[in-house]
């Protein structure tokens, strides 16, 4: 199995078991788990490969929504046993999205496509899956939450591969190198607060 294909599994199986997760806060029954799980799971990359103009991958290989399947009636059967599941989707998250980051770069990098769009791509990827689940869900999307390192951290990521690139590394270092970036800033969100400013409204002026 090459990096990418890793890359590609890993995250749909992670991401799937967020979506589950928010399914179960959600209360829903074995379907809406499935389903949840398999929308998170595929949302982004799917978003990617519509763009590229390219195969979508799941349709191309089917075992990834078994996969996500799979992960998600794990979770039904297993999620009461967490003593915080909103602390282990943030976690998973964040892991998901270390992942699912230099999957989409690998892929728009394989193409050929302008640095712009390997950053775009690898935003795209990370950040779509997770944000329509938690849209379905009517959850506050992690994307969103004030100041934290998300599409910040997805950013960041893409650009270091970019960077290991032009200074030289193989296509797998630089893919390595944005999975690092992106699970440090993120972790660093959640472990230790790190935040971006955010605006604060102020009464006009007289």
């Amino acid at each position: 199995m090459t990096l990418l294909a890793f890359l590609d599994h890993a995250a749909v199986f992670v991401f799937a078991l967020t979506g589950a997760l928010v399914a179960s806060r959600a209360q829903l029954d074995v379907v809406g788990f499935v389903f949840i799980a398999c929308l998170t799971a595929v949302g982004g990359g799917t978003l990617r490969d519509v763009m590229l103009d390219r195969a979508v991958f799941w349709v191309a290989a089917p075992q990834f929504i078994a996969l996500a399947a799979a992960a998600a009636v794990l979770v039904f059967f297993t999620a009461h046993l967490l003593e915080s599941r909103l602390r282990a989707i943030e976690w998973l998250d964040a892991c998901a999205l270390a992942v699912a980051v230099p999957a989409g770069v690998g892929v728009a990098l394989g193409l050929g496509q302008h640095f712009g769009i390997v950053l775009i791509m690898g935003v795209a990827t990370g950040c779509f899956g997770g944000l329509m689940r938690d849209v379905v869900c009517n959850e506050v999307p992690l994307v969103l939450k004030q100041g934290e390192l998300y599409v910040t951290a997805a950013f960041a990521g893409a650009g270091a591969a970019l960077v290991s690139l032009a200074l030289g590394a193989n296509q797998d270092v630089a893919l390595m190198a944005c999975a690092a970036m992106t699970f440090a800033l993120r972790a660093g969100s959640l472990a230790f607060g790190w935040r971006l400013p955010v605006y604060r409204g102020r009464p006009p002026r007289r």
